[in-house]
């Protein structure tokens, strides 16, 4: 997946004709947090913040559900 910069995330917004607080409350954020995420007033590094920046293109990462199985391998199924 390609990156995009705050910007571009932007524009891409802006050309489907979906404002950014819209976007923000239909993946449950904070239109705030939002803003501070696209501005770079915050690191998203954890939490909403990254989960926002890689759902936004910004980053790459993943994004962990369950904290306490954040260090948990993925097991590979063996094929019987």
């Amino acid at each position: 997946m390609k990156l995009r910069t705050a910007e571009e995330a932007r524009a891409e917004l802006q050309a489907k004709g979906v404002s950014i607080t819209q976007w923000a409350i239909a993946n449950r954020f904070s239109p705030n947090l939002v803003f501070e995420v696209l501005g770079g007033r915050k690191k998203c590094v954890r939490g909403q913040a990254h989960e926002i920046a890689v759902r936004l293109g910004l980053k790459a990462g993943t994004i962990c559900t369950d904290p306490a199985k954040a260090l948990d391998t993925p097991r590979q199924r063996v094929a019987a």
